[in-house]
Parts: C-alpha cells; sequence; structure tokens
C-alpha cells in the first residue's frame, strides 16, 4: 500500500486536467464525509426533530410598541403594535386605521441631471 506522499508524487507527475481531477474528486469526498458526520451527529442528538411549538411559546415579548416622529407612543404605523392573544383564541388578522401624517407638498419641478 503506498503512502499519502507516494500518491502525491505520482500526481505531480500527471497532466494538469488529470490532477485537477483528482484534486476536485478528492475535495468532494472530504465534503461528503464531514457532511455525512455532522448529518449523523445531528440525527442522533434530535437536532432534525421539528417540535411543535407557536409564536407565543418562542419567548417573543407580550407587546411590541412603536413611537412616531412626534414622540408620541403607538401612533406608529398600522399593524406595527402586536399583543399575543391567549392560546386558545383562534388567530385572526385585525385591521386598525390609522390618520395619516400630512403629506408633504410636492413640487413639480424638473430635476435636470447634466452629464
Amino acid at each position: 500500500m503506498k503512502t499519502i506522499l507516494k500518491h502525491i508524487e505520482a500526481a505531480r507527475t500527471k497532466p494538469h486536467h488529470v490532477r485537477k481531477r483528482i484534486v476536485f474528486a478528492t475535495a468532494g469526498v472530504g465534503a461528503a464525509f464531514v457532511a455525512l458526520v455532522w448529518f449523523s451527529f445531528s440525527i442522533t442528538t434530535g437536532l432534525f426533530a421539528i417540535h411543535a411549538s407557536n409564536f407565543a411559546e418562542s419567548g417573543a415579548p407580550a407587546s411590541i410598541g412603536t413611537t412616531s416622529a412626534s414622540g408620541g407612543q403607538g401612533d406608529g404605523l398600522a399593524g406595527a403594535a402586536a399583543v399575543i392573544p391567549p392560546a386558545d383564541v383562534p388567530a385572526h388578522i385585525e385591521i386598525v386605521d390609522t390618520h395619516p401624517a400630512a403629506a408633504p407638498a410636492s413640487t413639480s419641478e424638473q430635476t435636470t441631471i447634466p452629464f
């Protein structure tokens, strides 16, 4: 049986395209070995198990508040403040109407970009 150094010396005598094929094959086998070890470790430790959970159990805060540019609490974007309901309430979407801030006055000046 040859040693690794003998294999390397034999590969150095081969043409460039053969050496390239040897290097890519060796890298592929090495990557496959690492992936196999990682996958088997993940399966045996249970990291691939999908646990039944919901957003409320994930440790999210009970509510998320926003502030607007004027500094008022709660008058931010619609839907930005969320409250997690109890677990026995079915999922739903609630649309909250807000009063938009005054739109900035638009000017109809044409912008010219010199080239």
